[in-house]
């Protein structure tokens, strides 16, 4: 049984052209898992929690209140497994693509390349000749 991958916040690189939201974190995927615990009769976080331990998933108070109330840096895939058998739906409504906050995170010259349509040229630099190896 393994606890669930919540919101981790190290090694998130900020590039330029990037928008943070109220917390500090961009989000290119919405998160959407109250919704679909609603869908199911499922108002509260201990409610869920009390499924998912009952489905083979233990997750500490601490990371269920941060996959609840907030959008998680990263899920393990047998996680999300569990989570879409307890609230009968499939990963892709619990991740909803935004495209809008995916290109803001997209750096201006990368966006530019890629608005232009023409590729970059990519020339060798050439330094001093290798030695030849000892006798």
């Amino acid at each position: 049984m393994s606890p669930a991958t919540t919101s981790s916040r190290r090694g998130q690189a900020r590039t330029a052209g990037w928008r943070p939201d109220s917390e500090g974190r961009c989000e290119p995927m919405k998160w959407n898992l109250r919704m679909k615990a609603a869908e199911r009769g499922i108002w509260k976080s201990n409610e869920l929690r009390r499924l998912l331990a009952e489905a083979g998933l233990e997750i500490s108070a601490g990371k269920m209140s941060g996959l609840w109330t907030g959008t998680p840096t990263t899920v393990r895939l047998d996680d999300l497994d569990v989570v879409c058998l307890v609230l009968d739906c499939d990963p892709a409504e619990l991740l909803i693509p935004e495209p809008d906050k995916a290109a803001a995170r997209r750096r201006p010259e990368e966006a530019e390349r890629t608005a232009g349509g023409s590729a970059s040229v990519v020339t060798p630099r050439f330094g001093r000749p290798r030695s030849d190896p000892p006798l």
